[in-house]
């Protein structure tokens, strides 16, 4: 009777293990659907931008304006909702005297297309040369928000950029993945790496980050590790008591970005 009790754990652990493989990316994202002729309703200046990557692939943008802008700010989104949602972040730039360009990831919005950490990271490249064509480089900063810091980092290694900002970031997306589920293999299951801290040290520009003590999603310890490969320049923020999705509450979040953004 034991003996079948183990041949049964061991098949469900199996098929779990099945499970995780071939259905993580319903674990991870969670997108918000838009139609493609849903409009959207933002303050100020803005356009829809399409990027047409492929036959089967559209990554939809929002393209922010200000008056006076003193540069742009390239902006990656968490992994739930669409631009419906996010887009209200430009405005607070937008004051600063900032244009934003900000896009919805394949399968979120009106974007389109198999997700992948690999695509990810091709579509932040193709947004970062459609800025260059309209910026100088110096003048594009890099903002990844949750899991948009790993698409963040990847392009920031990769380019130039005046700077970095990172809002509740992991060292390493798979080490935090295996943290939640840990008993199971899921470094060696996984599709997606994300690995921050490793990118991290060949990005050139000042790094900023900010991170809330009480964040439930991602650790406040997985923004301490990446504290040791920050160079000169850059700045570490700690929000006491701040949580994965309220930095923006806190007066003392604010002030840091501004004197960022001068």
């Amino acid at each position: 009777m034991l003996l079948y009790f183990f041949y049964f754990l061991t098949a469900l652990y199996v098929l779990i293990c099945i499970l995780l493989y071939f259905f993580q990316e319903r674990l991870i994202f969670f997108p918000q659907k838009l139609a493609v002729d849903h409009t959207f309703h933002f303050n100020g200046e803005f356009e829809e931008k399409f990027f047409q990557v492929d036959d089967e692939t559209t990554i939809h943008a929002l393209h922010f304006f200000s008056e006076n802008p003193k540069g742009v700010i390239l902006y990656f989104h968490g992994n739930a909702g669409s631009l419906d949602d996010w887009g209200e972040v430009a405005d607070d730039f937008v004051k600063m005297d900032y244009d934003v360009l900000i896009s919805d990831f394949r399968g979120f919005g009106k974007s389109t297309g198999e997700m992948s950490e690999a695509s990810f990271n091709q579509d932040a490249q193709m947004l970062y040369d459609f800025l260059l064509e309209k910026y100088d480089a110096q003048k594009i900063s890099i903002f990844g928000r949750s899991l948009g810091t790993g698409v963040a980092v990847d392009l920031a290694s990769k380019n130039k950029a005046e700077r970095l900002i990172l809002e509740t970031p992991f060292a390493n997306f798979a080490d935090l993945a295996q943290s939640r589920f840990k008993i199971f293999p899921v470094k060696a299951l996984l599709k997606f790496d994300f690995s921050n801290k490793d990118k991290m040290e060949k990005v050139d520009c000042p790094i900023h980050i900010f991170h809330g003590t009480n964040d439930e999603v991602i650790p406040y310890n997985h923004a301490i590790k990446l504290e040791s490969v920050l160079k000169q320049g850059s700045t570490f923020t700690t929000i006491k008591f701040g949580n994965h999705n309220n930095l923006f509450t806190f007066e003392e979040y604010w002030t840091k970005i501004k004197a960022i953004l001068k």
